[in-house]
């Protein structure tokens, strides 16, 4: 049994230093050389200090959760932990929530209520549901054309601009369709928030 555990154990210890070790450095060595900014996260920078992600969405919310009216609000994220906003790149999810669950239900009417509110739509303003609902990695930095569009109004009367400014500020940071025909028009809700701080600073 011996001459059978001995070179057993001796696989496994070389395969784990080869594939747990070796590997992971020589990867991640080989990324920070041909591309840094990706290997350490792909972070943004205001003011010298790191303020997000281009890849990893964010809540813009104060300390008790609420909405803050004078930034563009991003897509809900089921990647929460019960105690923060969502956004959480650890718990990477959607809400695993069928069409029909009654949840999914309540929680898309509870949000197009909300939505409507802090924009001051109309009961019966169309929302577009990437406002209102989750997306598979919870992690979305981003929103579609038409869900800024209907915040704008709003940022306008916060920042003391007009709507045609925020809406110049939305069509500089709107992204076409991957490769010209995947997906749709989307903004970058990170850099559309720190052009709105640029151009009219908020106290």
């Amino acid at each position: 049994m011996r001459r059978q555990l001995v070179p057993a154990f001796v696989m496994i210890v070389i395969m784990t230093m080869l594939t747990g070790l070796v590997y992971t450095f020589a990867f991640t060595g080989f990324a920070q050389v041909v591309a840094p900014g990706k290997a350490n996260g792909s972070l943004v920078q205001a003011d010298g200090k790191d303020v997000g992600s281009e890849y990893i969405g964010q809540a813009w919310v104060d300390a008790k959760g609420e909405p803050l009216p004078q930034y563009f609000q991003s897509r809900p994220s089921a990647a929460t932990n019960t105690t923060d906003n969502g956004y959480d790149p650890t718990l990477s999810l959607g809400s695993n929530w069928g069409p029909a669950n009654p949840d999914l239900l309540k929680a898309v009417s509870d949000r197009v209520k909300a939505y409507r509110e802090l924009n001051g739509l109309d009961d019966d303003a169309q929302i577009p549901v990437d406002a209102v609902t989750a997306s598979a990695s919870g992690l979305d930095p981003n929103i579609s054309v038409a869900n800024a569009r209907l915040q704008a109004a709003r940022i306008a009367e916060e920042r003391g601009l007009s709507v045609r400014k925020v809406n110049r500020l939305i069509d500089e940071h709107t992204d076409d369709r991957t490769l010209g025909i995947l997906g749709e028009q989307r903004v970058d809700v990170l850099q559309l928030n720190l052009a709105l701080d640029a151009a009219a600073p908020t106290p």
